[in-house]
């Protein structure tokens, strides 16, 4: 299911959400967004990450993204919900191309507008050894 104007922002939203994340669902995932919604990565060349604006870059990335990292999944996810406003928690987990074992603690903050995704901003902790 993609969002309308009338979808309630709730946990099981958010869990159908990351779902299709771990299918790497994109044609799913940027049906969630607003046309001009933005995705802030959690690295890149700002202070803030990487800046993705629009349903076609965010695809593109996200595509990029899973073929980098085929078994990219994020589990232990918790939801928190604030109105249009919300908060995930997750490990994603995943083997880079290059055989580097990904398995980060991370969240998003989320902000809907119409049930919508307008901002999703990602952060993780890195394990540097």
């Amino acid at each position: 299911m993609s969002a309308g104007k009338n979808t309630p922002i709730t946990t099981d939203y958010l869990t159908e959400i990351v779902d299709a994340f771990n299918r790497h669902d994109v044609d799913q995932i940027v049906s969630y967004f607003a046309d001009d919604g933005e995705f802030y990565m959690a690295h890149g060349p700002e202070a803030f990450g990487r800046r993705l604006k629009g349903k076609e870059e965010i695809r593109d990335v996200l595509a990029k993204r899973f073929e980098k990292i085929q078994d990219m999944r994020w589990i232990g996810e918790a939801h928190w919900v604030f109105g249009n406003k919300a908060l995930s928690e997750w490990t994603v987990q995943g083997t880079m191309n290059t055989g580097e074992r990904i398995d980060w603690l991370g969240c998003d903050l989320w902000e809907f507008q119409n049930g919508k995704i307008v901002k999703k901003d990602t952060y993780w902790k890195q394990v540097v050894k």
